[in-house]
């Protein structure tokens, strides 16, 4: 009995716990999708360069100028 708590109670909380973790992770991995290619030559300082998913296109689309139709 960890913390006065009943062992089935624990075991829930734990798995709960665990579940909701792994699940979270998975949603960050799944937003940013890291590049996991291995480059043939590694990059010179400062030339590595990550973006977000979707970041072009929402700038893009943010500074297009507005038409609008009268």
């Amino acid at each position: 009995m960890p913390a006065g708590v009943p062992m089935s109670s624990y075991l829930k909380m734990f798995a709960a716990s665990l579940l909701a973790m792994l699940a979270g992770a998975e949603a960050v991995h799944r937003y940013y999708r890291p590049d996991l290619t291995i480059p043939d030559i590694p990059p010179k300082p400062g030339e590595l360069r990550t973006e977000l998913l979707g970041l072009k296109e929402r700038q893009h689309i943010e500074h297009e100028p507005q038409i609008s139709q009268q």
